[in-house]
C-alpha cells in the first residue's frame, strides 16, 4: 500500500508539472487562451499547505483562477524550498497581495530571475501575461493581479 501511494503521489506531481510546461510553452507561444471567471483575490492566494498562511482582505478580479492561484501557490512554496523560511504569509489587500519572509536565498528563485523552479518561472509568466507584475522589495514579494 505504500508504494502505490507513492507511485500516485509522483503521478500527480508530474501531470503538475507537464501542465505547467503547457501553459508556460503556450503563453510564449502565443496561443494561450486564459478562461476568464470573477475570482476573489484572498481565495487565490489561500493555501491548503499548512506552511503558508493568508490575512487580509480580498477583491473579486476577472482572471484565471486555476492557473493564478496555482501560480500564488508555487511562489510560496519556492519561499519556503528555497529560503528557506516557514512558515510565509499572503497578506491581501484587494489586487495587492505581498508575500514575505522572502530570504536573500530565495529571492532569484521566487522572483524567476534564476531556473532551479519551473513553478515559480510559469507563475511569472501567468502573472504578467493577465495584466499583472512581480518585484521584489526587501524580504516581500509585491504581486499586482
Amino acid at each position: 500500500m505504500r508504494f502505490l501511494t507513492m507511485i500516485e503521489e509522483a503521478s500527480e506531481q508530474m501531470t503538475e508539472l507537464l501542465d505547467e510546461v503547457g501553459v508556460a510553452a503556450r503563453i510564449e507561444g502565443g496561443r494561450w487562451e486564459p478562461g476568464l471567471r470573477a475570482a476573489n483575490t484572498l481565495e487565490l492566494a489561500t493555501s491548503d499547505d499548512e506552511r503558508v498562511f493568508t490575512e487580509g482582505e480580498g477583491e473579486t478580479i476577472e482572471t484565471e483562477p486555476e492557473s493564478v492561484g496555482h501560480a500564488l501557490q508555487s511562489l510560496a512554496v519556492a519561499a519556503v524550498r528555497y529560503g528557506p523560511a516557514e512558515p510565509v504569509t499572503w497578506r491581501v489587500s484587494g489586487r495587492d497581495l505581498e508575500l514575505a519572509p522572502i530570504t536573500p536565498d530565495a529571492a532569484p528563485v521566487v522572483t524567476g530571475e534564476s531556473i532551479r523552479d519551473l513553478g515559480s518561472l510559469v507563475a511569472r509568466l501567468v502573472i504578467e501575461e493577465l495584466g499583472g507584475s512581480l518585484e521584489l522589495d526587501g524580504e516581500t514579494l509585491r504581486v499586482r493581479l
